[in-house]
């Protein structure tokens, strides 16, 4: 039993620095947050007591103008607009590097380089790329368009009723379609070579080698992929607060839950962040348990 002890002391002793520091400020504040959601604290002034879950259907039944659920549609637009634009431009350029093409070395740097740019950063310059005018006041992007004659083209971008919110995830998409390149291409490079031996000298073309032989073996990289892409436009914050700013048309919960802060509804802002986590929870837990479980299995 002492000897036991003796093992596992030193080890706790190490690293119970950062178990502390991950209880105080990451549970700790997560707990803390939860607290607050359930008080009733709309102002400056101490809470009057706790009101349960009022702050959280409030959101969905007597919130001002939908607000709330306006910004949840606004994130599912970006979601599913970024989430397929990221996956999608990804898989393609791991595809040309998987080919072994030339200068792998430059194009892969290319690719992966927006990701060492700050969300700030670029979300200013795209601002000034997704010009809203039109026309002989086209700028950015529309400027082009209406220099090549392709005045069609040319798109008012986040200010479109309709299609704000998809033409904000092309920033996020150009940013981050890197990063699920690298996924894939990683994905490629874990195939064994003798699979792909096997099925050339079985005949199968190119197309069949991917459809029936390599594709398939990249389920689990598409599934981290979808889950990372998810988590992060979920957070997505500094890129729409840095191309539109805090405008209706655009706004999302992590805006909301900012813009609410500053009129001090501490309880609402509470409630609205605790609501994401969940949603983040009920996206990330399962596939953790998931890659949990097919460990153990291997």
């Amino acid at each position: 039993m002492r000897h036991r002890r003796r093992t596992w002391i030193p080890g706790l002793l190490l690293i119970s620095p950062s178990l502390i520091l991950l209880a105080v400020f990451v549970y700790g504040l997560i707990g803390w947050t939860v607290n607050l959601s359930l008080q009733d604290r709309h102002n400056a002034r101490p809470a009057k007591g706790y009101v349960g879950l009022d702050n959280y259907t409030k959101l969905f039944t007597s919130d001002i103008n939908d607000r709330f659920t306006h910004s949840l549609q606004n994130l599912v637009v970006f979601t599913l607009v970024f989430m397929v634009g990221t996956i999608v431009l990804g898989l393609i350029w791991a595809l040309l590097l998987e080919r072994r093409a030339k200068a792998e070395g430059f194009w892969r740097t290319v690719y992966l380089f927006p990701m060492a740019v700050s969300f700030v950063a670029s979300g200013v310059v795209w601002r000034w790329l997704m010009n809203t005018g039109q026309g002989e006041n086209a700028g950015g992007i529309n400027a082009i368009f209406h220099g090549l004659g392709l005045g069609f083209l040319e798109s008012p971008w986040w200010t479109d009723p309709d299609w704000g919110m998809a033409a904000m995830a092309v920033p996020a998409i150009w940013q981050l379609s890197g990063y699920v390149m690298a996924l894939f291409l990683a994905g490629f490079r874990g195939i064994p070579e003798e699979l792909r031996e096997a099925a050339v000298v079985d005949g199968a073309t190119t197309f069949q080698l991917y459809r029936q032989v390599l594709f398939p073996q990249l389920t689990p990289t598409i599934l981290s992929a979808l889950i990372i892409t998810g988590h992060m436009s979920m957070k997505m914050f500094d890129l729409i607060m840095s191309v539109s700013g805090a405008q209706w048309l655009t706004e999302v919960p992590a805006v909301y839950v900012w813009q609410t802060l500053l009129t001090r509804d501490y309880a609402k802002a509470a409630a609205i962040s605790v609501f994401l986590l969940l949603v983040v929870a009920v996206v990330v837990v399962p596939y953790l348990i998931h890659v949990n479980r097919s460990e153990k299995r291997s």
